[in-house]
């Protein structure tokens, strides 16, 4: 009965840090102070850790300091996706209604996934890894649109990326592989969710695992891949 309410209890602290983040991402742009008197553009020029460390440096290290930050970072982010889907789907070469409703569909079962793999993972995620995840996802509406935008809707991998994609795939193998066997459905199934059953090219295929990964592998181990931005 312990390791059941311990396990109940940490997940209500996910989900609760999850909705922290999702609550902050809908409020309004941050303001001058939080992005220390920053554009957007000027934020989005750095990486996203570059900036959480500029922000360490002036308003110090707490969590809840490098959680504000990492959202200020993604709201930017948001608005430059905003912008870009606006242009896009101005032109004709924008995506039709099809590539819009499975897209839709992705990043439901991208959320579905993100909740499941924070749950099963063999270490819990701390709250500064979850916001930053749901930073991370931020990417797959960026490229969507952006492969519209290049009017390149396959792009194709580089032989380097190739090489690293079997990777990817080996080691979100590995870390399937020490669940529980329940635990490990679970995350496969909607992983599967999100791979198996919409367009994506192979560079979004690609990213895909990267994200999975970086949700699942212990914190305390070198990142597999680097931030996608």
């Amino acid at each position: 009965m312990k390791l059941f309410a311990a396990a109940i209890a940490f997940v209500l602290v996910v989900h609760a840090s999850v909705a922290q983040t999702r609550h902050l991402r809908e409020q309004q742009t941050a303001p001058a102070t939080d992005r220390l008197g920053l554009s957007c553009s000027q934020i989005l020029a750095m990486s996203s850790t570059d900036w959480v460390d500029k922000v360490q440096k002036q308003k110090g290290a707490s969590a809840e300091q490098i959680i504000r930050a990492i959202d200020v970072y993604g709201k930017c982010y948001e608005e430059r996706t905003d912008r870009l889907a606006a242009l896009v789907t101005r032109r004709r070469a924008g995506p039709p209604k099809n590539a819009l409703v499975d897209f839709a569909g992705f990043e439901d079962a991208v959320n579905a996934f993100t909740q499941t793999a924070i749950a099963d993972a063999q270490t819990p995620p701390g709250a500064t890894t979850i916001a930053y995840a749901q930073l991370y996802s931020e990417q797959f509406r960026y490229e969507f649109y952006r492969e519209y935008e290049q009017k390149n809707l396959h792009p194709s991998l580089t032989p380097d990326e190739d090489v690293e994609f079997t990777k990817a795939k080996n080691r979100f193998g590995e870390l399937i592989g020490v669940l529980p066997d329940a635990k490990a459905h679970q995350v496969h199934a909607a992983f599967g969710e999100m791979v198996g059953i919409h367009q994506l090219s192979m560079a979004m295929k690609f990213a895909v695992y990267r994200y999975a990964i970086f949700i699942l592998a212990p914190t305390n181990e070198k990142p597999f891949a680097p931030p996608p931005f």
